[in-house]
């Protein structure tokens, strides 16, 4: 059963790529208008520091979820391989790659003014993803060369990397890189395998072998009809040291009419199962969700539905979308909630969300954090904890990556502060130094690189000096060998004649 979501139209023309490795761009040309033949388009000479293919400089952004990013740092990764540089002033690239997203119109609007702002400036544009897919022939993507998100083809492409073991090597190469946290991630997590007989939790406890002490891994987006088979397995693996107790399972809507008209393949009661099951098993667990507030078939019964599911659960991390028609779904033909609606009903689940405070009862808690990364306020680092809890720890250079004894002094609605424990040092659970800013995972830097041809040109150079060495000498051997047996000639004919 498709997905409402699922936004590919049919008979778009596109091209699947073989493989992640044989991506097939599609050069859409712009019709020149009469009035526009005498106009040419800027000249790339300004901008491009080289016309040969790896050289140049690429600027690439992303929208949306953590797959996206995935996606992007994928594709970061492969240009690098090739030698492309990647920047992040985009006005220092010759080319702006841009992934997009579907999931939000205000999203898609950035994207817009993305590629609007890289041909003003004369850059030569790349858009990749699910909006450049689902609508094609827009016409802002018109002269564009465009990379669709083809999911099929994205299926095989896991299952070849599952026969091939690559997603625990890769985890084995980030962690040797300094890595101390890895996020597994897809379209749906939990649907892993079910196409090649294996299961989710077969690939979790491989990672978590590899794993190193003090790393933490973080589990990707979840729909419930995948999980049910597992909760078992799923609960003993939330509960290990290195794997955070947090797990993002999107029920959408409360209603189960709501969720049969999205072409959902779950009930409110089997979303209640994971939930309730996964927290009596792993005390302390946190879940997140989703709601879409204003489909079109939502009735105001519907929504009090589920108003009822989030006061239940009072969920820590709660995303509220307004529902926004995508092209090419069953959705779009429908009539539409009007938008003062839509805006109502989104208000006054905002409010129920807002209503209650879920990290209170912590305050004056010791806790572990791993420090991952800075703070929206600049002023903090943001550690997580067991649970996967944002908890704020001062700026100290030293924390940065490591395992931080806290005691936690204030609790917002979306955070908690801690305060370091002076008589706790910071622990680094990495194996190495991570990796400097701008080297791309995987790849030697352009310094080894370099280093190491020069290190194989040296290599060169004494081979052949000890063949000349080697020919030479045995050349002077010859020589002497040959005088030798002309003296001894010369003697032994002297004395004959005697």
């Amino acid at each position: 059963m498709e997905d409402i979501e699922d936004l590919v139209r049919e008979g778009a023309d596109l091209i699947a790529p073989r493989s992640r490795n044989s991506v097939m761009p599609r050069v859409r040309r712009r019709k020149v208008l009469p009035s526009e033949e005498a106009i040419e388009e800027p000249e790339c000479e300004s901008q491009c520091t080289s016309i040969i293919p790896g050289t140049q400089k690429v600027y690439l952004k992303t929208w949306g979820c953590a797959h996206n990013s995935s996606d992007s740092e994928y594709m970061a990764g492969q240009l690098a391989a090739y030698g492309y540089k990647i920047v992040d002033e985009k006005f220092d690239a010759d080319v702006w790659v841009l992934n997009s997203c579907t999931v939000k119109n205000p999203a898609e609007d950035h994207f817009r003014n993305e590629i609007k702002a890289g041909r003003e400036a004369g850059k030569k544009v790349v858009v990749a993803g699910c909006v450049s897919q689902a609508a094609p022939r827009s016409e802002f993507l018109e002269g564009l060369s465009i990379i669709g998100v083809q999911q099929i083809d994205r299926v095989v492409e896991v299952v070849e990397e599952t026969l091939k073991e690559e997603i625990v090597a890769r985890a084995k190469q980030s962690f040797s890189e300094g890595v101390c946290e890895v996020w597994l991630t897809s379209e749906d997590t939990g649907a892993y395998g079910r196409d090649i007989g294996v299961s989710l939790p077969e690939l979790l406890w491989q990672l978590v072998e590899v794993i190193p002490e003090g790393c933490r891994l973080r589990l990707g987006m979840t729909n419930p009809p995948y999980i049910l088979d597992h909760l078992e397995e799923m609960s003993k693996i939330m509960q290990h040291p290195r794997v955070y107790a947090f797990l993002h399972v999107p029920v959408q809507s409360g209603s189960d009419g709501v969720l049969g008209e999205m072409k959902r393949e779950y009930t409110v009661n089997e979303f209640c199962r994971v939930v309730d099951f996964l927290k009596s098993r792993v005390p302390g667990i946190t879940i997140a969700t989703d709601i879409i507030c204003g489909f079109p078939t939502e009735t105001e019964e519907d929504f009090q539905e589920t108003v009822k599911l989030c006061s239940k659960y009072k969920f820590p991390s709660l995303f509220i979308n307004q529902f926004y028609p995508r092209p090419g779904t069953p959705a779009a033909k429908m009539q539409r909630i009007p938008t003062k609606e839509v805006k109502n009903r989104t208000r006054r689940l905002t409010e129920v969300f807002q209503s209650y405070r879920p990290y209170d009862h912590k305050l004056g808690e010791k806790q572990t954090v791993l420090v991952t990364e800075e703070a929206h306020d600049k002023e903090h680092w943001v550690g997580h904890n067991k649970y996967y809890e944002q908890v704020l720890v001062p700026k100290n250079e030293d924390f940065l990556g490591k395992l931080v004894e806290v005691e936690i002094i204030e609790t917002g609605k979306h955070y908690m502060r801690g305060r370091p424990i002076e008589t706790s040092k910071p622990i680094s659970p990495a194996m190495t130094e991570y990796l400097p800013k701008g080297e791309i995972s995987g790849f030697l830097s352009t310094q080894d690189i370099s280093d190491s041809n020069k290190r194989n040109q040296m290599k060169e150079d004494l081979a052949k000096q000890e063949r000349y060495i080697i020919l030479s000498f045995i050349l002077l051997i010859s020589a002497l060998l040959v005088k030798l047996a002309w003296v001894c000639f010369k003697m032994l004919n002297g004395n004959m004649i005697d």
